[in-house]
């Protein structure tokens, strides 16, 4: 009897928990330590990298191949706008869900300032205004398609595959051939994602074995409270919200979605990577979840970059922290910007170095807090990454089961 890919999957990732706890109870002076924590990194990181080798030509295959498969323009006028419109409403809930909690709990109050003199200051932070980042950001969705390709610059990739599938909708038969080679390359892709998938219980039991026998303990011990608002309130979203936002929409139980969803979320987990997990996404989206190809192929690689409600709720709940530990209130209208400018800023800027800390600094840096305290979330932003990345993933899926909902309403 042959054992399901969903199970294989969990038992590596319950194996990887287990293994690494081992072996930061041992500690790395034990015996064989560093050599298995240099094994799981080597495997870890042959998963991770075969993800992301197949990743550039499946986004652009997906996405060319989605919207042009919607064949009509009005069709894919109403994908896009009701796209655009559940990612603004996830993510707005996800805001706003961190910031009552930490206005609520007040985590960092208190705290021994101290904790900066023992992080690591020496950060290429780049100081960036708002205008400064909304010129970046669009200067980065259109640049060379073969440049983005080259670099895997995943949101350039999209808007090129986006303009092309329009061209081929608007083109009509005289460009069948070449929407047939498409069609062909993403099956090709999908086929080997699937080889990929086999190794997927190994790659993630490495993930996670490494993660945990490398965690400080002791710096998420000293900032216990943010990192409990901050998880709380990111599995709170990740397992009321969106599953009930999705019950009430399309009636799915939460036990179906996340039956089928299982093998995205645990990879997200484990790579702490939403493009590396895109492979995975979007074969349990169309597999698993019956979610057309053609929205399937759109909404996903599409909400892989633009889609962050895990991000966004973690950019919220530090910069309240952070004003906490400076003893600043920030008052309604400040918290309103905090808001927008995360839900902008989630989004990312692609071709910028450490993207997500410029991000951070411009969240901080719209309501006047110091930058420099980017440096005390570092030590435990890696723990933190694995579960907003789940999230953010499962943003995509339901995102999508929703734009499909609103499409079969519309028929």
């Amino acid at each position: 009897m042959r054992i399901a890919l969903n199970t294989q999957i969990l038992v590596g990732a319950l194996s990887g928990v287990a293994l690494g706890l081992l072996f930061a109870r041992l500690g790395p002076d034990a015996g064989g330590v560093k050599q298995g924590i240099f094994v799981c990194s080597l495997i870890g990181n042959l998963f991770t990298d075969l993800l992301k080798m197949v990743l550039v030509p499946l986004v652009f295959t997906s996405i060319a191949v989605g919207v042009a498969n919607l064949r009509q323009h009005r069709q894919l006028h109403r994908v896009w706008v009701s796209t655009l419109g559940f990612f603004v409403l996830s993510m707005a809930l996800a805001i706003a869900l961190a910031l009552l909690a930490s206005n609520w709990f007040e985590p960092g109050k208190g705290l021994s300032l101290d904790l900066f003199q023992q992080a690591d200051r020496n950060i290429a932070a780049k100081h960036m205004s708002f205008a400064e980042f909304i010129a970046g950001f669009l200067h980065g969705l259109f640049v060379n398609p073969f440049a983005a390709l080259a670099q895997g610059n995943v949101l350039a990739i999209v808007m090129f595959a986006l303009l092309l599938g329009i061209a081929l909708v608007m083109g009509g038969e005289r460009y069948r051939n070449i929407l047939q080679l498409l069609q062909e390359g993403l099956e090709l892709m999908l086929r080997m994602v699937g080889w990929v998938m086999r190794l997927a219980p190994f790659g993630i039991l490495a993930l996670l074995a490494q993660l945990l026998a490398t965690q400080n303990l002791a710096v998420l011990s000293s900032l216990a409270a943010f990192v409990g608002v901050v998880l709380g309130t990111t599995l709170l979203h990740g397992f009321v919200v969106l599953p009930l936002l999705l019950f009430l929409l399309t009636k799915m139980s939460p036990l179906r979605f996340f039956r089928a969803s299982r093998e995205a979320l645990i990879t997200a987990f484990a790579t702490s990577s939403s493009s590396a997990t895109l492979p995975v996404t979007l074969r349990c989206a169309e597999q698993h979840l019956h979610v057309k190809p053609s929205i399937a192929g759109f909404v996903i690689p599409l909400g892989a970059t633009a889609n962050m409600d895990g991000t966004a709720l973690y950019e919220a709940a530090a910069a309240l922290f952070v004003a906490n530990l400076a003893n600043i209130e920030l008052d309604l209208a400040q918290q309103m910007i905090v808001f927008f400018t995360t839900m902008l800023a989630a989004i990312g800027a692609p071709g910028i170095p450490s993207a997500g800390m410029v991000t951070m600094v411009m969240v901080l840096q719209s309501v006047g807090l110091p930058a420099e305290a980017v440096a005390i979330l570092l030590p435990i932003d890696r723990l933190l990454d694995t579960f907003r990345t789940m999230v953010n993933v499962e943003g995509d899926m339901v995102v999508s089961l929703l734009v499909q909902r609103v499409l079969q309403d519309k028929a």
